[in-house]
């Protein structure tokens, strides 16, 4: 028997998971840090921390299923993406890296749409120039950090960081780069003109890989910290977000992925590139070989029946208010919510977007405000739906539904009425990294390729037909997207 190690780097903790060649999980292990906000708006890490936590995760994970480490035929990577590792020419770490939820860069932003242009950033790249990439965070270190932006040899992303302590070797995947906004997604390689543009030199950026190519092996260093075998082949692996998508079998057109946790995403794989003209969905290169995906994500999800639950009814479950919830008539009786508490990204990229109940009368109870905002959070994710039928993926008629708050079969009915396509729930669960490991699978000759893993190996578990009350949600949405425009200057005043 054959194993496999998909280890997933998120902002607060790096997973191990080890899959047989049968596509089971047979464990997992996870070890926890932090990050640290020194400033307003900032994000920061010490990458060391992942690095420890991977070699603490794969040894845990090993000695707790009793395998063999000589079995283990491939390891595959995946976690945060859009995160900034700057080394020296000794592979030292200039500085904290700099996080995906960094929020300091908003002037580079309009430093990147002064010198290219808005429409040619998102032409080239697929995407407007956001806070969250990582060519904002280098032209940051440029203008705030000279020194530092002096010593500059290698930019990492934080997973291939990783990546380099396993093997030695500098690489990335090309759903990672194209995660930069230094990729020409259509052309899956780094764009010299861009990177020229921004004075960003392109022999700091690593080669790049298919999600399942061989990028190195394991390294004497990495197998004495991990108590693995040298040699064992690293595969390009993905970010999380592609990853997730090939854990859940979202690796051809028509399957759709919708992550209903704090936040929420919309993930819709591609064979061919497709850029939203305005930048109003991200457009990466996916870790399938030779595919693309759209993705919209919206702030506030499932973080919005928590707020809720937590300011308005903490002395009750989860449960007892979608009990409530579901004796209340779909439009919740006139009433509407916006879930932009936090802001927005899809489809209004406005971090002063504000959360709203909109037709308050007396009549309206506690289980009405709860089923607005489980209506108000499925308009929402509908808004990446519709952009993604405009820009051309007009096959999308089966969603798989992962996150906490697709447990709830009501929340589940109201998204297969409000999207107008059938929700279901697979048999796999951990995701980003079961995807790590099938492309580590895919990439050492296990499954001919990540399609074929994916059909032998994710099954539906649960279906959840559209219902009766899909009318009545595609009238309220049409007074739902109204609401945005009319409220945009109130919340900017605010």
């Amino acid at each position: 028997m054959r194993y496999f190690i998909g280890i997933d780097s998120s902002t607060t903790a790096t997973k191990a998971l080890l899959m047989d060649e049968n596509g089971r999980v047979i464990g997992v292990a996870a070890s926890s840090y932090e990050y640290e906000t020194p400033h307003p708006l900032w994000s920061e890490q010490n990458p060391a921390l992942w690095w420890t936590a991977t070699a603490a995760s794969i040894r845990q994970v090993v000695a707790e299923t009793g395998i063999d480490a000589a079995d283990v035929g491939g390891i595959g990577l995946t976690g945060q993406m859009h995160g900034l590792v700057l080394l020296d020419a000794d592979d030292r770490v200039l500085r904290p890296a700099i996080l995906w939820n960094d929020q300091r860069t908003g002037a580079e932003c309009d430093e990147m749409r002064a010198i290219v242009g808005k429409q040619t950033l998102i032409d080239i790249t697929g995407n407007d120039a956001l806070t969250g990439f990582t060519a904002p965070k280098i032209l940051w270190v440029k203008n705030n950090e000279p020194d530092i932006y002096a010593k500059i040899a290698h930019i990492l992303l934080p997973k291939d960081y990783v990546r380099l302590k396993l093997t030695g070797t500098y690489a990335t995947d090309k759903a990672g780069g194209a995660g930069t906004q230094l990729f020409d997604v259509q052309a899956r390689e780094w764009s010299a003109d861009l990177a020229q543009q921004l004075g960003i030199d392109t022999a700091w950026l690593p080669p790049t890989y298919e999600g399942t190519e061989v990028t190195g092996t394991l390294c004497a260093m990495a197998a004495a910290e991990t108590g693995l075998p040298m040699g064992i082949p690293v595969v390009g692996g993905g970010g999380d977000q592609a990853a997730n998508a090939v854990g859940t079998g979202a690796v051809v057109d028509g399957i759709v992925t919708l992550s209903l946790g704090t936040s929420g995403v919309v993930f819709a794989s591609s064979d061919r590139p497709i850029i939203e003209p305005d930048g109003r969905l991200h457009a990466f290169c996916h870790a399938v070989p030779g595919k693309w995906h759209l993705m919209g994500v919206m702030l506030s999800a499932a973080g919005s029946l928590r707020w809720f639950r937590d300011t308005f009814a903490p002395d009750q479950s989860f449960e007892q208010l979608m009990v409530a919830a579901a004796d209340i008539p779909a439009g919740s009786e006139g009433l509407i919510f916006l879930p932009y508490l936090t802001g927005e990204r899809t489809p209004h990229p406005d971090p002063l977007a504000r959360g709203a109940f909109i037709g308050l009368t007396v009549r309206h109870t506690l289980a009405h405000m709860v089923r607005a905002v489980l209506e108000g959070v499925a308009f929402g994710l509908r808004d990446s739906f519709e952009l993604m039928k405009a820009a051309g993926l007009a096959d999308m008629t089966q969603v798989r539904v992962s996150g906490g708050g697709t447990k709830s079969a009501l929340w589940r009915q109201i998204l297969a009425d409000v999207l107008q396509a059938e929700m279901v729930t697979i048999n796999t669960a951990e995701g980003a990294a079961y995807g790590a490991a099938l492309l580590a699978a895919v990439g050492t000759g296990a499954f001919s390729s990540v399609e074929a893993a994916c059909e032998q190996l994710i099954t539906v578990t649960s279906t959840t037909a559209v219902g009766d009350n899909a009318a009545d949600y595609d009238r309220i949405y049409a007074l739902y997207r109204d609401l945005y425009p009319i409220l945009q200057a109130t919340f900017h005043k605010l």
